[in-house]
């Protein structure tokens, strides 16, 4: 569980309400049915119809990621290089093959075959690196899913707000109905604003650094295999794979 992204979104919204009751401001002014109904269905009509099926799967899978981020750890990463390193240096390349079959990531376990394989070094490094280009621009996708929603978001609120000052100028004749359309043009526009500013656009933020930070990992990956396939030695590879650890 990442408690910084929970943590920040409560911090956020507590804000908006503990800032609303300091004010002088009652809760339930800032819930309105209608105004949530415009902006929330007209943010997600519009981002569905920019996007495709399956992007549209991929970032409801991610979207996990912020509260439950994928485990990427570079020490545990150089660690399994190495013994990688110290295994081929004894055994050859082939005695790999069993730690390939065992190995859990698809990722690695992929470059312990090419390994096993014989496979050129040049050969091993653009197989690895196009499964990681597509893999990477995929999950990036994805996030930009949550992007576009931060985009739409605040528009669709403005939507919402003009609708309400309609409603408000064909009911000039009627005062009970004017408290209704003003609410619903305001906090519209809170609710547009606060659902981009305070969670579609940090969400996609928070997605693309997680995407960064694997595809570091996946490329130190992919230069520890390539110096196996080199011969080189396990505490030089240890050397070089530390550089990706700031």
């Amino acid at each position: 569980m990442d408690i910084l992204s929970l943590l920040g979104i409560i911090l956020a919204f507590a804000a908006i309400l503990g800032g609303n009751v300091m004010e002088g401001g009652a809760l339930g002014s800032l819930f309105n049915g209608p105004a949530g109904i415009i902006v929330v269905g007209g943010t997600l009509a519009a981002t569905i119809l920019q996007t495709s099926w399956p992007v549209i799967k991929r970032a409801l899978r991610q979207s996990r990621w912020v509260f439950i981020p994928p485990y990427i750890g570079l020490e545990d990463g150089i660690d399994k290089v190495i013994n990688w390193s110290v295994r081929a240096r004894k055994q050859g390349l082939l005695g790999l093959e069993g730690l390939a079959e065992r190995e859990p990531e698809r990722f690695a376990r992929k470059g312990l075959q090419l390994l096993v394989d014989g496979a050129e070094t040049e050969t091993i490094r653009s197989i690895l690196e196009v499964e990681l280009d597509s893999r990477e621009q995929s999950d990036l996708e994805a996030a930009r899913v949550f992007e576009a929603m931060g985009g739409y978001a605040p528009t669709i609120g403005i939507i919402g707000a003009v609708m309400g000052l309609i409603q408000v100028m064909t009911n000039l004749e009627d005062p009970s109905t004017l408290g209704a359309g003003i609410a619903t043009a305001f906090v519209a526009t809170i609710y547009g604003v606060a659902l981009a500013n305070l969670l579609f656009f940090p969400m996609a933020n928070k997605l693309r650094g997680i995407v960064r930070q694997r595809s570091r990992y996946e490329d130190m990956m992919i230069d520890g295999i390539i110096a196996i396939a080199e011969g080189e030695n396990p505490r030089s590879i240890e050397l070089r794979l530390r550089g990706f650890i700031q």
